[in-house]
């Protein structure tokens, strides 16, 4: 199966492996879901000064900002109850922006909570990255998703219905 790991298939591998097998393959999580429209909702309205939705190969960035002396790249997230699976997508984008020569750090962004935690890639979490991109990449590439493990991010997924059946 041809595919790039993405930001999304980043987050979701820290949360369920069986989320990055589905999305991989195309299959999208129910839309309509109240917390995938509320996370739209805050990611529309919040820091609608600073650039938004930057496409860099295949990655999408919330927004840029610079300051004195940095780029500084921000993510926005609804709360900071995923807090990992945020950080590790951030240092995916600071990743990618690396391989291209481009030096930024990062910003994770919680408008609700009022809330900002500071995210920069070093030798320790590059390394983090790569292997889960390795992991991701053998996951991908299984016939089969991974099997049914139910955790306490299930009752809120997109993706309850699918495994749940």
């Amino acid at each position: 199966m041809e595919f790039e790991v993405t930001g999304s298939l980043i987050q979701s591998y820290t949360i369920c492996k069986r989320q990055v097998w589905l999305m991989a393959r195309q299959i999208v999580p129910d839309q309509e879901h109240p917390y995938i429209e509320i996370g739209r909702l805050i990611d529309e309205n919040s820091y609608r000064r600073d650039r938004k939705k930057i496409h860099f190969e295949n990655i999408i960035i919330d927004l840029v900002r610079t300051d004195k002396y940095n780029l500084l790249i921000g993510e926005v997230k609804k709360s900071s109850r995923a807090l990992e699976s945020a950080r590790m997508q951030l240092l995916f984008y600071l990743y990618k922006l690396k391989q291209h020569g481009i030096m930024a750090k990062g910003q994770l962004l919680f408008p609700e909570e009022k809330r900002r935690e500071v995210v920069e890639l070093t030798e320790e979490t590059e390394a983090e990255v790569t292997n889960a991109i390795k992991e991701i990449t053998e996951i991908v590439q299984k016939d089969k998703p991974p099997g049914f493990v139910k955790i306490p991010y299930c009752k809120n997924c997109g993706y309850k219905e699918f495994c749940m059946s």
